[in-house]
């Protein structure tokens, strides 16, 4: 081996969750099934679920400002263009789930930051409770803190390591995933004509949003693995000097094809049912309300 390939430091073994250690082989993973079986050795069945409650303090504000900005923009470009340019019409969900993505990701990025690094990073000290959303925020913080209150507030821009490589990767998502969903389950709908009820509403839905979620995730797989290689650098000066095209081009020189497309399994498995349950549960709470509203209950 060249020796500039070579590492000078010493590896450090890992330890499991009964005391035990092993050679950094442990922390190398060989596909999905070896991740949970290494996980659960070496952390616990628990630690599967590490940045659950991060995943739900961020599902709730995301999918609060995501979904109804979606709605109304969509709404919005659709009445615009079938008077100024009825050609451009079907590319209305496309521009509105770009618009309404890149507004929900900026502004709960932070949480995202945060789960993901609750999610990577194992304890270093067998018994030591997990860090929470804000303690691994305050973390983040840590290393940039400044006694200048101007320089304080620049610095928080940590917070937003990565933001670059999520929108990167969100706002092609969110296209390609509107703009296959709407004609998919406008499509479904259509066959059911005026006898519209829950369980046809949830089908074409579910349907359109399961196709959707797993062609946009398979699509936008590269970008997903930037995203993640950027939020979970721990220098600080590489996090904000580290861009999408400098990074892909690192897991390109890294690992090829086969780096870019890292995860792509469980990616594409977590996203169809995801978008599926997340669209459908969304569309049947709107019809339940509507119907309540006309009937004045």
């Amino acid at each position: 081996m060249p020796p500039n390939l070579r590492s000078t430091q010493p590896y450090n073994n890992v330890a499991f969750s009964d005391g035990s250690t092993c050679s950094p082989e442990c922390s190398r993973y060989k596909g999905t099934f070896d991740v949970f079986c290494k996980i659960t050795r070496q952390e616990g069945f628990s630690r599967l679920w590490r940045g659950t409650n991060a995943s739900l303090a961020l599902a709730i504000p995301t999918v609060g400002i995501y979904l109804p900005c979606y709605d109304m923009l969509r709404n919005y470009l659709e009445e615009l263009t079938e008077e100024y340019a009825s050609s451009l019409s079907p590319y209305s969900p496309l521009v509105a789930g770009s618009a309404a993505r890149m507004l929900a990701c900026i502004t709960c990025y932070p949480i995202e930051l945060a789960r993901t690094r609750m999610q990577a990073f194992k304890e270093t000290q067998a018994g030591v409770k997990p860090l929470g959303v804000w303690q691994t925020l305050s973390g983040v913080m840590s290393p940039v803190r400044s006694a200048n209150h101007f320089q304080k507030l620049q610095n928080y821009r940590v917070l937003w390591t990565g933001l670059g490589a999520q929108l990167a990767r969100d706002v092609p998502f969110s296209a390609i995933c509107w703009g296959t969903l709407e004609p998919i389950r406008r499509r479904i709908l259509s066959f059911t004509g005026d006898e519209m009820n829950l369980a046809s509403l949830f089908g074409a839905n579910f349907a359109g949003g399961f196709i959707a979620g797993t062609l946009a995730a398979a699509a936008t797989c590269p970008l997903d693995v930037a995203r993640t290689r950027r939020q979970i650098e721990k220098d600080p000066a590489r996090q904000i000097s580290m861009t999408t095209r400098h990074t892909l081009m690192e897991i390109w020189r890294d690992g090829g094809w086969k780096g870019l497309f890292t995860g792509i399994s469980p990616r594409v498995a977590r996203a169809g049912p995801s978008v599926g349950i997340v669209i459908s549960s969304y569309e049947l709470m709107k019809y339940a309300l509507y119907h309540r509203h006309l009937t004045g209950e």
